[in-house]
C-alpha cells in the first residue's frame, strides 16, 4: 500500500500544495483521492477541491495500520451523557437568557457586564459594515427506527460520492454505547442524515469558508476587534476559524486563563 501511494504521489509532481486537491494528492495519491476525498469534499463545501484551502484535509491523519481512531490524540472520547449535560453543568447557577438578540440586550442594559466574550459572527457584530463573511451551512433530517437496536454499527458513516445528497448518517446511540441511563440496551434507534447547504445571512453558520478572500476580510474585522475595550471575540464564529472540538475547548480554557489570571 505504501509503495502504491508513494508511486501515485510521485506521479503528481506536487511541491508545496496550493489547495485541498493538491494536498490530498500529496498525502494519499490519485486512487484514494478520487474514491474517498474528491466528491465528499465538493459535496460538503459546495466548491471544487481546487478552490479550497489545503489545511482542511491536512488536519486528518493518514495511517497504514489498523487504527481507526479519527485523531492521533492519546485520549479520545465524548463526555458521559453528551455535550448537552456537560454544558448544563458548566452553566449551573448562572443567569442564562435565551431567544434574545445581543445588540438589543446591550441597548437596553448597557452596563450588564464589564467584559463581554462574544461568540457570534464577528461581521454580524459590526453590522457587516466591511462586507459579509461566507460560511457553509447544514440541514438535518432525523428518523426514529422502532425495533432497530443497531442500524449501521457505528456512530457515523460517511457517504463519499455524489450518488447520495447527504454527507453522513449519524446513529446517536453509539455515542453512548447503546445503553440507557440504567445500563440497559435501547430498543429503538434514531438516525440523522446530514445535508450540506448553501449559507446566507440569517441561516445557521456552521463552517467558516477560510479561503484567501474571506480570510482577508476577517483580518479587517479582527483589526476593528482589537480596538474594543470591553468585548473579546471567541469561538468558531468570533474567530472565523475551523475548530475541531478539542482545540476549541483548549482555546476557551486559554482565554479564561488570560482573562481571569
Amino acid at each position: 500500500a505504501r509503495a502504491k501511494i508513494d508511486e501515485q504521489v510521485a506521479a503528481e509532481h506536487i511541491g508545496e500544495p496550493a489547495n485541498l486537491e493538491e494536498q490530498a494528492l500529496s498525502l494519499v495519491g490519485r486512487d484514494i483521492f478520487e474514491k474517498l476525498v474528491k466528491e465528499y469534499t465538493e459535496k460538503q463545501w459546495g466548491r471544487d477541491c481546487k478552490d479550497l484551502p489545503a489545511f482542511i484535509i491536512k488536519r486528518l491523519p493518514v495511517r497504514l495500520v489498523f487504527d481507526n481512531n479519527y485523531f492521533n490524540d492519546r485520549y479520545q472520547g465524548i463526555p458521559i451523557g453528551g455535550y448537552t449535560k456537560m454544558v448544563e453543568r458548566m452553566l449551573e447557577g448562572t443567569d442564562v437568557r435565551l431567544n434574545c438578540d445581543y445588540k438589543e440586550l446591550v441597548a437596553v442594559e448597557p452596563d450588564i457586564a464589564d467584559r463581554v466574550i462574544y461568540c457570534g459572527p464577528i461581521d454580524e457584530f459590526y453590522d457587516y459594515e466591511l462586507g459579509t463573511l461566507e460560511y457553509r451551512s447544514l440541514r438535518f433530517e432525523s428518523e426514529l427506527l422502532e425495533g432497530e437496536q443497531n442500524w449501521q454499527g457505528n456512530a457515523v458513516v460517511n457517504y463519499t460520492s455524489h450518488d447520495e445528497p447527504f454527507t453522513r448518517i449519524i446513529e446517536h446511540k453509539h455515542f453512548e454505547f447503546m445503553k440507557d441511563e440504567n445500563g440497559g440496551l435501547l430498543p429503538d434507534t434514531v438516525i440523522t442524515r446530514e445535508y450540506p447547504a448553501d449559507w446566507k445571512p440569517g441561516d445557521e453558520p456552521y463552517y467558516p469558508l477560510n479561503d484567501e478572500k474571506n480570510n482577508a476580510l476577517y483580518e479587517q474585522y479582527a483589526e476593528l476587534a482589537r480596538k474594543e475595550d470591553r468585548v473579546v471575540f471567541a469561538g468558531r464564529l468570533g474567530a472565523y476559524k475551523y475548530y475541531d472540538m478539542a482545540p476549541c475547548i483548549a482555546a476557551a480554557l486559554d482565554l479564561c486563563e488570560a482573562e481571569l489570571g
